[in-house]
């Protein structure tokens, strides 16, 4: 056995441990699906971030936490009767098998080395995808998008689904007028006092800026959290100055606030 199987093995039995009935954790046999569920989306998200900031140690050990979401997940389905972690592994296995016919021929040996363009790639993984969907009775282009995912990677997996069969704009320029029409509408909204109405319009505009990130070849989610980081860096850099000069943050002016900022962006 190689040190990943047993590795993987004690991990298996170790969470088994920890729903056993009699002698497991209450916490951990308290749980199902759907109490843990946000967990594995924090999880995934924490790779992520050790990924943003390029930290390998703090990457594996966030690999880890999600791959012990996936187990937990298997054996609550193993409770049930359902699948096992052997399951969800060959489901994965066999998945992938059929999604790349361009490196595994029909015998399982490795096809000619006359690769596809990464384009037609994406184009046949996806079709691949939709005839999964299809036999699954999904219809419609925008079909088991999921509703947990983060409002904008939802907005940009609808909108790439959308261009695939021809609802899309020509290129990132023809976005442009688009968003400056969301926003008149949003300024319109905001003159009429209608919170509803300001909600609604100012989710379009979003929306239409989420379409000209598509065009542009920018993920929106990983654009905004760059931007996150960035205004955490430079706040911390106020504060610093402030700290340094002796100064309250509460009695500073707007104008104050706006130097502080500029002093800061122009030291970076």
């Amino acid at each position: 056995m190689s040190d990943a199987a047993q590795r993987l093995d004690e991990l298996l039995a170790l969470m088994a441990r920890l729903r056993d009935p009699q002698r497991g954790c209450p916490w951990d046999r308290a749980q199902d699906f759907a109490s843990i569920a946000p967990f594995t989306i924090e999880e995934a998200y924490e790779v992520a971030e050790a990924i943003t900031v390029n930290d390998p140690g703090q990457l594996r050990d966030e690999l880890g936490d999600l791959l012990f979401q996936v187990v937990f997940h298997a054996q609550l389905g193993a409770e049930r009767g359902w699948f096992d972690f052997a399951a969800v592994a060959a489901g994965i296995h066999d998945k992938l098998l059929r999604r790349h016919p361009h490196v595994f021929a029909a015998t399982g040996a490795a096809a000619d080395t006359d690769a596809p363009a990464s384009t037609d790639l994406a184009r046949a993984w996806e079709s691949h995808k939709a005839s999964e969907r299809a036999a699954r009775g999904a219809t419609g282009a925008l079909a088991h998008v999921p509703l947990a995912l983060p409002a904008l990677s939802r907005a940009a997996k609808l909108t790439r689904r959308a261009a695939r069969v021809g609802f899309d704009w020509p290129d990132e320029a023809a976005v442009r007028p688009k968003i400056a029409e969301e926003l008149r509408e949003t300024e319109q909204a905001i003159a009429a006092g209608v919170p509803a109405a300001i909600e609604e319009e100012l989710g379009d505009t979003l929306f239409a800026l989420v379409n000209w990130a598509r065009q542009l070849g920018v993920d929106p989610e990983q654009a905004l959290r760059l931007a996150n980081r960035k205004f955490e860096r430079r706040f911390a850099g106020m504060e610093g100055l402030l700290a340094q000069r002796g100064l309250e943050p509460g009695a500073l002016s707007a104008e104050a606030w706006e130097g502080l900022w500029n002093e800061v962006k122009r030291a970076e």
